[in-house]
């Protein structure tokens, strides 16, 4: 197999998830240093990246004298860099040593990168797998219980306030239970924080989910169509007015909340499919328009020109309508 040239961090992505179904993967991890080597990165920078990937890829078929070759230069590549990748490519060094009888060396890979469990969620998952490999999953259970509590004791508080500690504890807290569960350790009380989370965190993805339909727009010729053809579908308002000055409202409410990148989802009415007086319809319009990159920013600047394409100035036309 022959990669193209100037491979992009996508392309990486892509070959992480395709190497071990390539009918010769040793030839791609060959292929990935042999990038390196020659400058065929688009970004240099992932130099680090590749030659890792090239080593998981020959660790998976017991190569392992080839993998530490990748894995040390993947480290060499990384440098001094202190972050989540240099970690992962150390672990995975570890991980290989464990396989090839390297205990003790292994080991001294890993203890240096234990702050990183504090630092960054993904870190609980390569740490506790090297490990788990290394058959100290008693001491995977202690790393993570103390970063555990030492994440809670920093935030001084039982429970996260917001949804970004949340996820970031959740990870932490499900690892540490995957490998309580295989070594047979009862449920505990960080077990039940996961679960609360995991509750609390699945709530507000439905509850995000459920808003996005409130952020569809209808262009006003659209909104006149889609109002003849279903008059008795109110849910996006009675008329043009009403229709954008929820969306205005809403998008205010979400800024206010502390939602950052927000924009409204330009639809229409070929696109629809179904009774939008239907909530599911509703929803399941959301999500295809989501899944689109048609979207229209918001909010506009004052004087520049309304989202709603009226022409006017935002300052005009949709931004006292919140104010209603």
């Amino acid at each position: 197999m022959s990669l193209k040239t100037d491979l992009t961090s996508a392309d990486l992505n892509e070959i992480r998830r395709s190497a071990l179904g390539a009918a010769d993967p040793l030839g791609v991890a060959a292929e990935l240093a042999d990038a390196v080597d020659a400058g065929r990165l688009a970004d240099q920078a992932d130099a680090g990246y590749a030659l890792a990937l090239a080593a998981e890829i020959a660790e998976s078929r017991a190569k392992f004298d080839a993998a530490l070759r990748y894995v040390d230069r993947a480290v060499e590549a990384y440098g001094t860099r202190d972050d989540s990748e240099t970690g992962a490519a150390r672990a995975l060094r570890a991980r290989i040593l464990f396989q090839t009888g390297h205990d003790d060396e292994a080991m001294a890979e890993l203890e240096p990168l234990r702050p990183l469990l504090t630092r960054y969620p993904d870190a609980s998952a390569y740490l506790s797998s090297a490990l788990d490999i290394g058959k100290r999953a008693r001491l995977a259970e202690q790393w993570l219980t103390e970063a555990v509590q030492s994440t809670l004791a920093e935030r001084d508080s039982a429970e996260p306030a917001n949804a970004e500690d949340a996820g970031q504890l959740f990870f932490l807290l499900q690892q540490r239970h995957r490998i309580r569960h295989a070594i047979g350790l009862p449920h505990d009380n960080h077990d039940n924080l996961a679960e609360r989370l995991e509750t609390r965190l699945a709530n507000a993805t439905a509850a995000e989910a459920a808003t996005e339909h409130e952020l569809v727009f209808f262009p006003q010729a659209e909104f006149e169509r889609l109002r003849a053809k279903w008059p008795a579908a109110t849910a996006y308002g009675e008329s043009f007015d009403e229709h954008r000055a929820h969306l205005e409202t809403e998008l205010v409410r979400l800024a206010g909340a502390g939602r950052v990148g927000l924009a409204v989802l330009p639809g229409a009415l070929d696109g629809l499919t179904g009774d939008p007086a239907e909530a599911k319809t509703r929803a399941a319009y959301a999500r295809q328009l989501a899944a689109s990159s048609r979207r229209i920013s918001w909010p506009p600047e004052r004087n520049a020109a309304c989202w709603c394409g009226s022409g006017n100035k935002y300052k005009k036309c949709c931004l006292p309508r919140s104010r209603g």
